[in-house]
Order: structure tokens, then C-alpha cells, then sequence
């Protein structure tokens, strides 16, 4: 039996169009049959490589008892965050909210009018039922508590993420900012590891962005361990998501098109200052990976690879000596498995990850033959599935990453694959001066949210400094104005995720802080002040002024948290920052 889910085409929906949950997609059906049956909304919202999406789906909603109570008592609704990422950040902010945490699935109950009264993500299935027995009886005996959870929560929402405090910021208060920026990452840095704070480690390219050109000693340690670590998948080339632990040895395997189009930015960014073999050879592994196994036939790239194979997580990834040497023969597979730390005993599970953290100085040409082997077997042996959306963000990143690579290394390949995504991306997502936030099996997703518009804008100025064809120069003036109209809060400053062409929402949000990406906002300074010194119009100049007072403004409350921004502030010169004192660099190329 099929769902509501059946003729959806996002991967992720269809997932979930043979539960016995009776699901509905995010829209007013839904909430219609929620108002005339007096029901309250269970939202979960995941994305289709997320492994504990699957969990949560093979435990619960799988379940025929589960599914059973929450048809006779609920709405149930799907949201796919890679589609519909304005649902997902502003549900996400009563979540983290409540919790004092976010993640995915996560799991919001909520009145017919989209109020949340509870929050929450993964649940195992035994809390899961309690859960929803729990709220329902609340709903049937006490709906005045219900409708106090709902106020009191939105109430916190707007107390921590809605206030506007730009009118208490020094317009020159930059240097500041980026001396605080860097205090707080030394605090937290694992001088042993690379990477900042303890496990889980994400790699937030974008942060280290910032620190190349802020505090090297920092960039470099993280960007070398991760290439050593089994974040690093050395077979395939590319990156995990994140470590799950302090080494960066055990990832979370699943693979994001946006992690690597950054990585490879930062991997870029660390060799045009350094000329380190190990930088170049760790970009030429992202690419190789994405051409090799993410592009599309239109040359963009897919969104996202799972971490499970035939239901096991990172199976695709991992080794027995045993297995090495039935492909390599006996003797390269005993170098290969000693190098690559494979051992009869595994460094995890029983069977090993491959990585190179012993090596101080890996030699980054090794068993290049021996790999190409092995990637050969281990695609026969397992398959992963792959999240084939095209949204335009994503792809956009990865542009504006092939630009700058094709510049930094002189190669044709990489800047021909950006103008490809460039040219698919006005052919097939922008109409006039409406981008759109992507295509699924062949299907518009929805007008572009403010990251669209800025990364899109972002690519186009690094396709006009690596090409210096004009065109990219126009499309992005235009593309900026329209986003000044359409996103901007002029009273206050700073962008809108939502513009006037996307469904509105209970709660505007205006994202300044960069999470897994930079934030709309922080590249929207880059994008800013690369036109503000050219005399194109003064709206351009009077928007940046009112953005940076904004942004600023929020950096000052958390500066580690803004690293792009902060990074965006000093597009020619970069402030080297050390116990205190700074000091400038030589021109930053990005």
C-alpha cells in the first residue's frame, strides 16, 4: 500500500511512500484534514542519505503498531530539508530551542495552524510510542497546556534568534572581531588531532577558510589530519561528513556535495599559500571523485552519497587484510594494508578504515595503481545509494570551488566544468531574474531561498575573475539586485532565508551563524563587497553598509561562529591574528 508520499519525486519522500504511516507532503491538505478532525501535526523532516533518518524509519515508522496510533491520531507529514530548507531551519530553531539541540530526523508536534508545542529528533521506537501517547492524551485532557507549550515556545524563538541588536555595534569594530574570532578557536583546537572542540569533529571548510589567512598554524594541522584520517576516504577520494571521533579516523561515512566542493576550497586556499603537495593531491581527489561518481549527464553535480550499504553503515568503505590481498596479490596487499594502517584486528568494527594517521609526512602518489584497484573491487562488492537532486546552492559551491581550483592550478578541466554548471544552471534554473532552488527527476523544487542566490552570485564572481568573461560579471549584478529587493530587511539589515516569492512561514528567519555552510548572509558580505568598490549604483553601497552594521552586530556575540563573514570582510588583505597582536598578509586570491 502506497502513501500520500506516491507521487512525490523527492528521493527522500519516496522513501517512505510504502510505510504504513499514512503520510502526507508538506502542504495544505495536511493541515486542512488537521483543522477538521481536531488532530495535532507530527512533522518529521530528513533527507534521504541520512542514516539515522533510516533508523528512525526502520524502527518506527515501519512499525505497523506505531503507524497504527499515530493514523487514528495524527496528521503525519514529510518534509525533505534539502528541498524545503526553509521548513527545516525554521522548525529546526524551536528545536534547538527546546533541546538545546538540532539534527536529523527531526521530529516536531504541532497545531493545525504550525505552531509547535513539542521538539525533538531521533527517538527509538519505545519513546517514540510513549511519546506520542503522551501528547495525545495531553491534546484530549488538557489542550490549555498544549496551546501554553505552543506560546511559551515561540516566545523563546523569538527572545534568541529574532532580536535585532545592530543598533549597539561599532561600524569599525572588524579587527576586533577577527582577534576574538581566533582567541575563541585556540581555545577549543586540538593541537594534537587538527579540528576544534572534541568528537564529534566536523570539518567546516568555510571556518578554516578564515584561518588560513588568520591563523595558519591552525588551518594547516586540521587540513593535514583530516587528509590523514578515515574522514578521508583515500580509495575513492573526497570527504565524510564528519568524525565521529577526536582523530578523525571513524566518520560518519555519508558523503555531501557541499562538504566536498568546500574542502576543495579550502584544500585550494591552503596551497595557493603554501605550494604543500599534500593540498593539491587532496583537491585532485575531491574532484576525481565527483567527476567520477556524482556527476549528472548535464554536467552538475548529484546532492549527496549514503553512509549505508544493503542497510549496514560505512560497509562500502571498509576492509579486511584478507580482502586486500585477494585483489592485490600477497605481496602488494601486505604493503598496501601497512601502509593504509588494515590490520587482522580492524580499527573498527573488526575491519579497518583505511587512513594514514601514523604517516607525519605521507607520501600522496602512493599505491595510486593499488587504489585504482580497489576501487574497481569495492564498487562490485557493495553499491550506496545516491540522492540525485540537483539544487542549485549546492551545485553553485561547487562552481565557484571549480573556478577557483581551475585558477589556482592553471587546469581547463576544472573551469569548463564550472561554466557547465553556470550554463545549466540559467538554462534550466532561472527564469528572468527568478532562480530556482532545484530540479528532482526532471521537476522544478521551488523559487531559490537567499543560500541559492548568494552561492549562485558567489559562483559567478569566481567564474568572472578565473575567465574574465563579462557575462558572469552582468549576471551576477542582476542577480544581486534582485536579491536586495526580494530578501532584504532594510530596517534592520541583513537578508531574509525567505524571500517575497517563497511560501511564508509562522516565523521570518534571518540566518547569520555558519553551520555545516556558510550562512546566505556571510557570503552575501563577500558577494556585497566585491561590487561596493566598483561605483555601480549606490543601492549596492547603502545595502552593505546596513548588512555589515547587521553582521558585525552578530559576530560580536559569537565571532568563531561567523568565519566566513569574517573571512569576506578582508577580500585583498587578511589579518594574521596571535596572541593579540595582528598583522597583514599578501593578497587573498579567493
Amino acid at each position: 500500500m502506497l502513501n500520500k508520499l506516491k507521487n512525490e519525486t523527492s528521493p527522500y519522500l519516496l522513501q517512505h511512500a510504502d510505510n504504513p504511516v499514512e503520510w502526507y507532503p508538506w502542504g495544505d491538505e495536511a493541515f486542512e484534514k488537521a483543522r477538521a478532525e481536531n488532530k495535532p501535526v507530527f512533522l518529521s523532516v530528513g533527507y534521504s542519505t541520512c542514516h539515522w533518518c533510516h533508523v528512525m524509519a526502520h524502527e518506527s515508522f515501519e512499525n505497523p503498531a506505531i503507524a497504527k496510533y499515530l493514523n487514528e491520531n495524527y496528521v503525519s507529514v514529510k518534509v525533505d530539508r534539502e528541498e524545503r530548507p526553509d521548513i527545516d531551519q525554521t522548525y529546526m530553531r524551536f528545536c534547538q530551542a527546546v533541546t538545546g539541540s538540532g539534527g536529523w530526523p527531526m521530529s516536531i508536534f504541532m497545531l493545525p495552524d504550525k505552531r509547535p508545542f513539542f521538539a525533538g529528533t531521533y527517538y527509538p521506537p519505545h519513546q517514540f510510542l510513549h511519546i506520542v501517547q503522551a501528547l495525545k492524551s495531553s491534546w484530549k485532557t488538557d489542550f490549555g497546556m498544549i496551546l501554553e507549550s505552543a506560546r511559551q515556545i515561540e516566545s523563546l524563538v523569538r527572545r534568541i534568534f529574532t532580536d535585532n541588536p545592530a543598533s549597539s555595534c561599532n561600524d569599525n569594530n572588524e579587527h576586533q572581531l577577527i582577534i576574538d574570532a581566533v582567541r575563541s578557536f585556540r581555545q577549543t583546537f586540538d593541537k594534537e588531532y587538527g579540528g576544534f572542540g572534541s568528537a564529534p569533529k566536523f570539518p567546516s571548510p568555510h571556518n578554516l577558510l578564515f584561518l588560513i589567512g588568520n591563523a595558519p598554524d591552525m588551518a594547516e594541522k586540521t587540513l593535514l589530519q583530516m587528509y590523514k584520517g578515515g574522514i578521508h576516504d583515500h580509495i575513492g577520494g573526497g570527504f565524510s561528513r564528519y568524525s565521529t571521533d577526536h582523530k578523525w579516523l571513524v566518520p560518519h561515512f555519508e558523503k555531501m556535495l557541499y562538504d566536498n566542493a568546500l574542502m576543495a576550497m579550502a584544500y585550494t586556499m591552503a596551497y595557493s599559500r603554501t605550494d604543500k603537495p599534500v593540498y593539491k593531491s587532496a583537491v585532485s581527489g575531491i574532484f576525481s571523485y565527483l567527476f567520477n561518481e556524482m556527476r549528472s549527464p548535464e554536467g552538475c553535480f548529484y546532492a549527496a552519497q549514503d553512509a549505508d550499504s544493503d542497510g549496514i553503515e560505512g560497509k562500502y568503505y571498509v576492509f579486511t587484510t584478507d580482502e586486500i590481498k585477494s585483489v592485490l596479490g600477497e605481496v602488494r596487499g601486505a604493503d598496501f594494508c601497512s601502509y593504509y594502517d588494515i590490520t587482522r584486528q580492524g580499527n573498527w568494527e573488526g575491519k579497518s578504515i583505511p587512513n594514514l594517521i601514523r604517516h607525519d609526512d605521507p607520501d600522496t602518489s602512493a599505491f595510486d595503481n593499488e587504489k585504482a584497484e580497489l576501487r574497481n573491487y569495492r564498487k562490485q562488492r557493495a553499491s550506496l545509494h545516491k540522492d540525485k537532486k540537483l539544487l542549485t546552492g549546492w551545485n553553485a559551491l561547487t562552481a565557484a570551488s571549480l573556478a577557483f581550483a581551475g585558477r589556482v592550478f592553471d587546469c581547463k578541466k576544472y573551469i569548463d566544468s564550472a561554466e557547465k554548471i553556470a550554463d545549466f544552471t540559467e538554462d534550466k534554473l532561472r527564469r528572468g531574474d527568478t532562480l530556482f532552488s532545484g530540479i528532482t527527476s526532471g521537476r522544478i523544487i521551488s523559487p531559490g531561498f537567499l543560500d541559492d542566490y548568494a552561492f549562485y552570485i558567489f559562483s559567478l564572481i569566481q567564474l568572472y575573475k578565473t575567465s574574465g568573461k563579462e557575462k558572469y560579471y552582468d549576471k551576477a549584478i542582476t542577480l544581486l539586485i534582485k536579491t536586495m529587493h526580494d530578501f532584504e530587511d532594510k530596517e534592520n539589515g541583513g537578508f531574509f532565508f525567505s524571500g517575497i516569492e517563497n511560501e511564508t512561514l509562522i516565523s521570518p528567519v534571518k540566518e547569520t551563524h555558519d553551520g555545516a555552510l556558510p550562512s546566505g548572509n556571510s557570503v552575501m558580505t563577500y558577494n556585497l563587497l566585491f561590487f561596493a568598490d566598483k561605483a555601480i549604483t549606490p543601492e549596492i553601497d547603502d545595502c552593505l553598509r546596513r548588512h555589515i552594521r547587521f553582521m558585525n552586530s552578530a559576530a560580536s556575540r559569537n565571532p568563531a561562529g561567523h568565519g566566513f563573514h569574517l573571512f569576506s570582510l578582508f577580500p585583498t588583505k587578511k589579518i594574521i591574528c596571535h596572541n593579540g597582536s595582528c598583522r597583514q598578509t599578501d593578497e587573498n586570491i579567493l
